[in-house]
């Protein structure tokens, strides 16, 4: 898998974990059980960790990017003749 659909599939991913996120604060706040609580910290690292991953992916996909791009300001390419 590239580099910009592992990027894509973990933005999606990510999407998804926030939504269950919001809904597990909505919940602990709610109820003020401690499992609940312990059920939303739970989630909340698994967020923060993904984020940050989601942000590493972003910049490998930028600095690829940035690489593709200079390689191919100095390609010149051969004529006809060799």
């Amino acid at each position: 898998m590239g580099a910009r659909e592992s990027l894509r599939v973990l933005e999606e991913q990510v999407a998804v974990w926030n939504e269950a996120l919001d809904e597990a604060r909505i919940r602990s706040l709610v109820s003020e059980t401690p499992l609940l609580t312990a059920e939303y910290n739970e989630l909340s690292k698994h967020v923060v960790a993904a984020n940050a991953e989601m942000i590493r992916r972003s910049n490998e996909v930028q600095g690829l990017t940035a690489e593709r791009d200079d390689l191919l300001r100095d390609w010149v390419p051969k004529d006809e003749n060799g």
